[in-house]
């Protein structure tokens, strides 16, 4: 396949990034592949829970479907946990970022923070605040996300749960990460 020439940006040429940017669209029409992949071989760690990261992640998606939310909402709970392998210390905001153009600000807010207000469930066992979330206290978003990990999240890891294949999901999570609804980068950029 064809490829730029340049050592430098500064040396770069229209058709060098004309080259580029046809590269760049095929590697963004298969985001939804890799994140899936992603999903399938990254999340079959128990890392010590009653089921494996990706049983929690389709339990929380099928909880959340099951109750009738919003089809973006369902993709975010299926991949709300993106992270938890990549990025241990902070696997909330990496997969806020992930998805950050893909979702509304309420969705994008929700991700980046659900990690925090999931440890009201648990932070205590551990020595740690487990109201953390409350600095977040009347920011517009903080019933809509405790609601989450209360209803969806905290709640999904129930082994022998009837849970939804990943296969049922698929389709929403082509759909959200089939284009972008904001971006500022609407071309290749370093």
């Amino acid at each position: 396949m064809e490829r730029a020439t340049f050592d430098a940006m500064a040396q770069s040429t229209a058709g060098d990034w004309a080259i580029i940017n046809k590269h760049y669209e095929k590697h963004c029409a298969s985001l939804a592949d890799r994140v899936l992949q992603h999903l399938k071989e990254g999340l079959g760690d128990f890392g010590g829970f009653p089921v494996d990261r990706l049983e929690h992640s389709l339990q929380t998606a099928t909880r959340a479907f099951r109750a009738g939310v919003d089809e973006e909402l369902v993709a975010c709970a299926v991949l709300h946990d993106l992270g938890d392998t990549l990025a241990p210390y902070n696997h909330a905001e990496l997969a806020a970022a992930v998805l950050k153009p893909f979702v509304s600000e309420q969705n994008h807010w929700l991700l980046a923070h659900h990690g925090v207000f999931q440890g009201y469930y648990f932070f205590h066992h551990q020595g740690l605040d487990r109201d953390l979330r409350e600095q977040y206290r009347g920011h517009p978003h903080f019933a809509y996300t405790a609601r989450f990990c209360h209803l969806y999240d905290q709640c999904a890891f129930e082994a022998g749960y009837d849970t939804m294949p990943l296969e049922a999901f698929e389709p929403m999570v082509r759909r959200l990460l089939a284009a972008p609804k904001h971006s500022i980068h609407l071309k290749q950029s370093a």
